[in-house]
Parts: C-alpha cells; sequence; structure tokens
C-alpha cells in the first residue's frame, strides 16, 4: 500500500537535505523525490547508492525509452516492474504514462490499453426501451452525424425526432417522448446540461416506463457533457458512450476539408486566393485547438474553440475576397483574432499571443505556393490552381502526432504535455481511491497522524506581531515597513489556522472531539500528500504537494523572519512574498515620495544583473533588487546576456538577480526585449481582475533579447514565482 501510495502521489514527509551527487543532469525536483523514495522499505538504501551508479541512471535519463530501459547494479534484479516505475517516477515522470500501458498489457492483456471503436450496433443491440443510450461528450465533439447515419441504415431515419434542450423545451421534449413510446420511435434530447430544471421531469419519465405497454422499438438517446445535475439513476440504468474529439492537427484538417468540395474552393471570384487562405486558416484553427494540451504553455486558459468559430471565418473570408478589390488583410485579421476567436479570450496576455500566432497564417507571405508554416516544411502552402483532391491526400499524408515547431514551441513542451497527461492520470487514480484502509502496511489513520505531528513539529509559532510593529513603524518615508507587517498579518493567519487544525484533527483521530466533515476532508488530503483546503484558502497560490509546500512554507518564514533580525533585505526574494504587488507598489511609493511626484507618472524600468545575489551588500539608492524567479520556456544566458532556447529536458532555470528602476514618463524601447509576464505559479490562470489581468499575474519584466518577441510569445516563455515542486 505505502508503494502504491508514492506512485500516485508521492513522498508526504520532506526529506534531509543531501547534496544532489548528479546536479550536472539529475533536475532538483528528481532529486527531492528519490530522497523521499527512500522512506519506502525496499529503497532504503537507494539514494545511498545512487551516485555509485550516476552513469548508469544517466542512461535511463536519457533514453527515447526510459521506460524500457534495465536499472544498473543490484536494482536490475531487486526490483519488479512495479517498483521500476516508482523510479521512473523520480527521474522521468513524462514516462510514467508509457511504463503504465506496459505493466497493463503485461498483466492484463493488450487490448486494456487500445481504444476501442464506439460501434453503435453493439451498444443498440444491448439495448431496451426502458434503457436509455447515452453519449457523454467531451469539448469540441457532436455524435449527431454517427446517430442519423445510424438510423438511416437501421430505417429509422424517419422515425427519429430530435430536439435540442435549453429554456423552455421541457414541455415539448415531454410530449415527443410519450409519442414515440406509443408509436415506436426513436427520440434524440441533445445538450441535457443545459435543461438542469428539466432533469428531474426526465427522470420521473424514465422510472415510469412500463416495460409491457411501452413499444418495443422505441428507443431514448440522450447527450449531456459531465454534469452534477445530471440524475444519477438515469446513468446507473443506462448504456453510456464516450465520445472523444479528434486529436491532433491532422485530424482537425481532416474534419475541416471533410465539409468542402471542388465546387467550394471554385466558388469564389479570387478563387486562388481564397484556397491558399482557407488552408491557412484551417491550420490556425487546429494549432488554436491543439496548444490547449500544452498546458499554460499553450494558453494561460484552455479556451473552447469550436468549428462555429472557424466556419465564420471561411464565411467571412469569402465574403471580403468578393466585396473588397485588394484582399483585406486588416479586416479579416481584426475579425478572426478580436470577434470570432479573440471574442472567447478573457486573458490580455493570450490574447496576445492569439493575435501573433494569428499573423503567421494570415499574411500576404502565405499567398506564395512555396510558402512553409513550420521550420521543416511538413506543414506547407499550395499553388493556387491546386484542386481539392490534393489537398485532402496532402492531409492524409501527414503525420498522426505533431510536433511542437508547427505550434512555434520547444521540444521541451512535448515533455511538458507528457507530464501534464501523468499528472492528471495519478490524480484521476487518486479520486477514485477507497476512504478506508486495506491490505498490507499502515492504517490511513496512522499515516495521517505521522504526517500531521511531522509538520506540527517544523512549523514555527506565529510571528510577534506587536514587537515587529515597535522595530518596524509606519513612516511615510519608508513604505516597506507597511509591506513587512502586511506580509506578517498573513502569514500569522495562515500559521494559526495550521496549528489549530492539525490540532484538531489529531484529537478527532483519538476520539476526543467529533470528526467534523473539514477535518475528514482535511484528513483525506494529508493521506494524498495534498494541501487541505482549510489551509489553501488562507495561503499564498501554490501547485506543490504537500511535503514541498510545508518546506517552501518553512523558507518563506525565514525569509520574514531575516527581514524582522536584519532589516530589510539588500535583495528581495521576491518568491517569499504573500502578495508581491503590494512589495512593487511599495518600492514605486518610496520614490514617489522621495522625488515628490505622482505614483501614476511612475513604471519600472529593468537591468538584469551579472552578479549573484550574495555579492549585493547595499540596497540600491532608488528601486529593488530581486531574485528567485524562474524561466519556464526558454533560458537565461550568460555569455550573451539574452533570453537563449532552453536545453534538452530543461524545463525550467533560475533567472538572475533583476534590478527594477523606478523612472518617470518612461518610454518603453521598440526592440532588443521581450515582455515577459510574471507569474505566482506554473498554473497561470487565476480569476480574472477588474485590470484585466489575473490575478495570479503579478507584473510584466523586459528581459534583452537578440529574437523578436514574437518569437518567444509563441514559446510561451513567463517568468514563475514558484514552481509544482
Amino acid at each position: 500500500m505505502d508503494e502504491w501510495r508514492y506512485l500516485l502521489a508521492g513522498g508526504s514527509s520532506a526529506p534531509d537535505k543531501v547534496p544532489n551527487p548528479a546536479s550536472k543532469w539529475l533536475t532538483e525536483r528528481a532529486w527531492f523525490e528519490i530522497l523521499n523514495l527512500s522512506v519506502l522499505p525496499k529503497f532504503t538504501e537507494f539514494a545511498k547508492d545512487f551516485p555509485n551508479h550516476a552513469d548508469g541512471f544517466r542512461t535511463v535519463f536519457d533514453s527515447v525509452d526510459p521506460h524500457r530501459e534495465q536499472y544498473p547494479g543490484r536494482w536490475k534484479e531487486e526490483l519488479d516492474s512495479f517498483q521500476r516505475m516508482l523510479v521512473l517516477r523520480c527521474l522521468r515522470v513524462d514516462k510514467v504514462t508509457n511504463a503504465m500501458q506496459d505493466f497493463v498489457a503485461d498483466n492484463l492483456g493488450q487490448r486494456f490499453i487500445e481504444p476501442q471503436a464506439a460501434d453503435l450496433g453493439a451498444v443498440f443491440r444491448d439495448s431496451s426501451p426502458t434503457i436509455p443510450l447515452i453519449f457523454v461528450l467531451s469539448v469540441g465533439t457532436d455524435p449527431a452525424a454517427s446517430l442519423y447515419k445510424f438510423a438511416d441504415e437501421m430505417n429509422f431515419s424517419r422515425k427519429l425526432s430530435a430536439i435540442s434542450l435549453g429554456q423552455g423545451q421541457g414541455p415539448r421534449a415531454e410530449e415527443l417522448m410519450q409519442q414515440a413510446m406509443d408509436r415506436g420511435r426513436w427520440v434524440f434530447f441533445q445538450n441535457c446540461h443545459l435543461s438542469p430544471s428539466w432533469m428531474p421531469a426526465l427522470e420521473r419519465l424514465i422510472e415510469n416506463i412500463d416495460k409491457d405497454r411501452v413499444h418495443r422499438d422505441f428507443r431514448l438517446w440522450l447527450t449531456s457533457m459531465p454534469s452534477p445535475k445530471f440524475p444519477v439513476p438515469i446513468l446507473q440504468n443506462s448504456s453510456k458512450m464516450s465520445i472523444e474529439p479528434p486529436r491532433g492537427i491532422k485530424a482537425n484538417l481532416m474534419r475541416s476539408y471533410v465539409g468542402f468540395s471542388q465546387d467550394f474552393l471554385e466558388d469564389c471570384s479570387k478563387a486562388p486566393v481564397f484556397k491558399a487562405l482557407l488552408l491557412s486558416l484551417c491550420l490556425f484553427h487546429g494549432i488554436t485547438l491543439e496548444r490547449r494540451k500544452f498546458g499554460a504553455l499553450g494558453f494561460n486558459i484552455p479556451y473552447e474553440f469550436t468549428e462555429g468559430d472557424l466556419a465564420i471565418c471561411i464565411s467571412q473570408l469569402k465574403m471580403f475576397l468578393d466585396e473588397y478589390r485588394d484582399i483585406p488583410f486588416k479586416v479579416l485579421t481584426y475579425t478572426a483574432g478580436h470577434i470570432n476567436y479573440g471574442g472567447r479570450v478573457t486573458d490580455d496576455w493570450d490574447r496576445r499571443c492569439l493575435m501573433n500566432i494569428l499573423h503567421d497564417f494570415y499574411d500576404p507571405g502565405v499567398l506564395k505556393g512555396s510558402h512553409s508554416f513550420s521550420p521543416s516544411g511538413i506543414y506547407h502552402q499550395f499553388p493556387g490552381e491546386t484542386e481539392y483532391m490534393v489537398y485532402v491526400d496532402y492531409i492524409k499524408d501527414l503525420p498522426i502526432n505533431d510536433t511542437p515547431e508547427i505550434f512555434g514551441l520547444h521540444e521541451n513542451a512535448n515533455i511538458t504535455f507528457a507530464q501534464n497527461e501523468t499528472f492528471s492520470l495519478l490524480n484521476g487514480l487518486l479520486t477514485m481511491q477507497p476512504k478506508t484502509g486495506g491490505g498490507k502496511g499502515r492504517s490511513r489513520e496512522e499515516v495521517v497522524s505521522e504526517v500531521a505531528n511531522g509538520i506540527l513539529e517544523k512549523i514555527c509559532d506565529p510571528l510577534n506581531l506587536p514587537a515587529i510593529m515597535k522595530k518596524y513603524p509606519v513612516l511615510y518615508e519608508e513604505s516597506m515597513n507597511t509591506v513587512l507587517l502586511q506580509e506578517v498579518i498573513r502569514y500569522n493567519r495562515l500559521l494559526a489556522t495550521v496549528k489549530r487544525t492539525l490540532r484538531d484533527m489529531l484529537k478527532a483521530l483519538k476520539g476526543l472531539v467529533v470528526m467534523s466533515a473539514e477535518l475528514e476532508k482535511m484528513l483525506n488530503s494529508l493521506f494524498i500528500n495534498a494541501v487541505p483546503d482549510l489551509w489553501a484558502g488562507k495561503a499564498y497560490p501554490s501547485l506543490k504537494p504537500l511535503a514541498s509546500w510545508v518546506t517552501d512554507l518553512l523558507q518563506r518564514l525565514d525569509f520574514i523572519q531575516g527581514w524582522v533580525d536584519n532589516g530589510i533585505p539588500t535583495v528581495f526574494w521576491i518568491s517569499g512574498f504573500f502578495f508581491p504587488q503590494a512589495f512593487l507598489t511599495g518600492t514605486l511609493q518610496n520614490y514617489a515620495r522621495r522625488e515628490v511626484i505622482s505614483i501614476d507618472t511612475i513604471s519600472f524600468d529593468f537591468e538584469v544583473m551579472r552578479a549573484p545575489a550574495s555579492s549585493f551588500k547595499e540596497r540600491p539608492k532608488s528601486g529593488c533588487l530581486i531574485h528567485g524567479l524562474f524561466l519556464e520556456g526558454a533560458r537565461w544566458s550568460a555569455e550573451d546576456h539574452g533570453l537563449a532556447e532552453s536545453r534538452p529536458k530543461e524545463l525550467y532555470t533560475d533567472m538572475p538577480v533583476m534590478w527594477l528602476k523606478p523612472a518617470e514618463n518612461r518610454v518603453a524601447p521598440k526592440t532588443g526585449f521581450y515582455e515577459c509576464p510574471v507569474y505566482k505559479t506554473l498554473q497561470r490562470a487565476g480569476t480574472l481582475s477588474t485590470t484585466g489581468h489575473s490575478t495570479n499575474y503579478v507584473v510584466a519584466v523586459e528581459i534583452p533579447s537578440s529574437k523578436p518577441q514574437h518569437y518567444w510569445i509563441k514559446q510561451g516563455v513567463a517568468l514563475l514565482c514558484a514552481l509544482n515542486y
């Protein structure tokens, strides 16, 4: 059970710090996981033995298929296939999903990992008039065409009544169902999730179907997105089919071009231009959909762009080409980027990304027959006289799996995608775990009790606020005092909550107090190495698992305590702030008050420093020095003093010390930099605030770069205050 729990949730206690023996290639995250792994009985000597076989494990780390590599030394013989996955979780978490597929195939059979084709005929044969057939939808899917085709095959196309549920459609749907039960027809209720108020009525109608009186040909077909409002009894007593959308640019292009024809391509006064821009537009649509799989590297928020967005763009493209003498790229870009697709975009940085991508596809350059949409030339343009079937054959020959180059992303983006897939799978398994202990190993209560006591030993008492207020009084000349007091208040509130809830839970485990629903949730969270909601509600944004979250909290408290004991820091650890925006505002306020100018006219100038944080002994006269940021999507090159391409398998790199210098009426440079957003967590998305930015957003900084901005924008480059480990 302990090994199974480690696979799903990782280690639940922070290990003792031991230097990374292979820092040139082994990430700090991987070494931290290896130290955590040593808690398990089978792996007590693993961390100690690791340096002896570092070269062998590097072979595993660098391998294309690390889940099939042999482990060095005694670990080749001593570990079974499941235990090998635990080591893989440490070294290459992006390949854990592949290892799990091999494990299932070896123990259950190959068919359990292969996708099964949807066979409506087989589902129909197992159905009856009293058992509904439900299509469980996902974004971008519509099974209506498949059902209509199946109805035609069954000679029921004229006996199929369909209705899209929504406001006011309930009575009409009820009437259709009653008629169908009497006459032996099929009824098709689409989008049940859009009519939650009518779901109890639907449940009642299905319960009241009399199997002795209903016509034997009657069938009820339903479609619904996953919804908490959908009646559970209907789900339990129905045949369910899950519908997945096409995945990959090839599948999206094919879905688009299946709806076209040679006549459609020629039905425009500027047919050669229309063909070229149509391919370009369909590629843009596929890219905007598929960028979502890369998480925040693609878009901060996973927008649900639809076929309708593409259809209206195609309609406008044809209309504008017919009406304008010249090709109206400005109009086409505005309608597609700001209205049809941009109308769904709520994050300013996502809008910047979308418009930069669109610029590559709505541009005079794409009209050339030799134009290539990707560096490799796999995705390319065709001459204007190309016929419809040539496009279709070209799409059929495209690779099934997309490479990051077509998205403008680095190869590392595939690792990010695979890691997201792994963690999504493990989190799904976690949510399905039973809440009671079973099998061998310690009980759930024993594990949680040990974790809780360990945290209580490490967490300090709340800081002495009155003493700090006396030492750092509110001063007009020094806004940093106010910033410190606000931070202490927030951290004290969090510390008090953590200590109180842990003590209450330990009492509840002993039966001294009642185990409330909140404490029960907290117990479950501690067991699966997750931060309890009771704490997260009082804490700063964080994606770290519990063990790392506790370590991070202790480091933050050390930063605040160091400030209290030693005075205002020379270099600020910006990741240690509860609310970094207040710190930045305080810096501007200090400058405005000293220079006696309006704070509204001041903004930051930026300089990346060459010296490490430890070399600075005095605060700058204006502004502040900050460190502790991480770059995602690129790295900082000390040699070139600018942004550079990430190294293979290096997802995040440290950003050097930055000097934020307040300046009055500053005009930003036109070139030579990348305007890089700073976020609190890897997720980037947050709640949209009144400023138009996410609550996860901190500030935008200018980083020197020899490449144009749009290059880094498409790579999704951002600075982060904290990682997820």
